[in-house]
């Protein structure tokens, strides 16, 4: 095996562990969301002198006041936001806590690795539908929403990884996601970019996505299988396949598997309507088009 168990000192241990199991039951409690993020953010920032001063009418730059006001997730905004065919109730909730998460990796102690995994992990316990045991989530991680991922147990996901949750994802047990993996679940038209496409991606168990892979959405990687740095899921990939390439394409099925895994020239095969996603838009929506484009 290539890792060992690491420890923090006691009292760090015991603070730490204070810190997140405080968080962890505001953020479980009826307590507003926005008031929790916006609390958490400011004193992890050392900044809770100067929003006091702000709070008591003290006078502050323009660029303190936006400072101060960004710790509130009610006064930002994510790209996700813009999205038409969200669900809102749901929305409301995920921003805030996917707001948190950002601006947590965005601040030094970020990089301390063992406070930094239990955070994200006990975070992800409210953020996705649902998260399974022992996950370890590294640094720089997006998702769209969150409330559309559910990961099983055991699973890693590594640095500067997309999660794409604007249709489904779901991911399977003991899963390694290498660094700058992008799992994607949605797909716009060739021919109209502005029509989106929402899909239910799959990632099985103990497979392994390794450096820069992209999934495509409503793709599926069947179990143990492995998809090579920087390949390109344009199809299903099955089972205890290697697959390759710009698109992936199956090269190999790992040793001891030959006999219960699809033989390598039945593979490629595309899936992606089977999965797929309708959703309805509002009638009195009001949309616009961000090229400005006479549609």
């Amino acid at each position: 095996m290539t890792k060992r168990y690491v420890s923090l000192p006691e009292e760090a241990e015991a603070g730490m562990r204070k810190f997140i199991d405080e968080v962890d039951r505001r953020l479980s409690s009826d307590e507003d969301t926005c008031s929790v993020v916006e609390d958490v953010l400011i004193d992890l920032s050392g900044d809770r002198d100067a929003y006091e001063r702000w709070q008591n009418g003290e006078s502050v730059s323009p660029a303190e006041r936006v400072r101060l006001q960004s710790y509130d997730p009610c006064n930002t905004t994510l790209e996700s936001e813009y999205y038409a065919e969200k669900d809102e109730e749901q929305f409301r909730r995920s921003k805030h806590l996917q707001w948190l998460w950002r601006q947590f990796d965005s601040l030094p102690l970020a990089d301390n690795i063992e406070f930094a995994l239990r955070f994200r992990r006990m975070l992800a316990d409210h953020l996705f539908e649902e998260c399974g045991d022992n996950c370890r989530f590294f640094k720089g991680i997006s998702f769209t929403y969150g409330h559309n991922i559910t990961i099983g147990d055991n699973t890693v996901v590594h640095d500067d990884v997309h999660l794409d949750d604007r249709g489904k994802l779901t991911i399977g047990d003991r899963v390694s996601i290498s660094d700058g993996v992008h799992v994607y679940s949605h797909d716009h038209d060739v021919v109209d970019q502005t029509e989106v496409r929402n899909y239910h991606t799959i990632v099985e168990d103990d497979v392994r996505l390794t450096y820069d892979a992209m999934v495509r959405a409503g793709c599926k990687v069947g179990e143990n299988a492995i998809v090579g740095a920087r390949g390109i899921v344009q199809n299903d990939i099955p089972a205890h396949h290697i697959a390759i390439g710009m698109p992936a394409k199956s090269v190999k099925i790992k040793p001891g598997w030959e006999d219960v895994a699809t033989p390598i020239d039945d593979a490629g095969t595309n899936r992606q309507e089977q999965r797929h996603l309708a959703y309805d838009l509002p009638d009195d929506l009001e949309v616009f088009d961000e090229f400005q484009r006479d549609l």
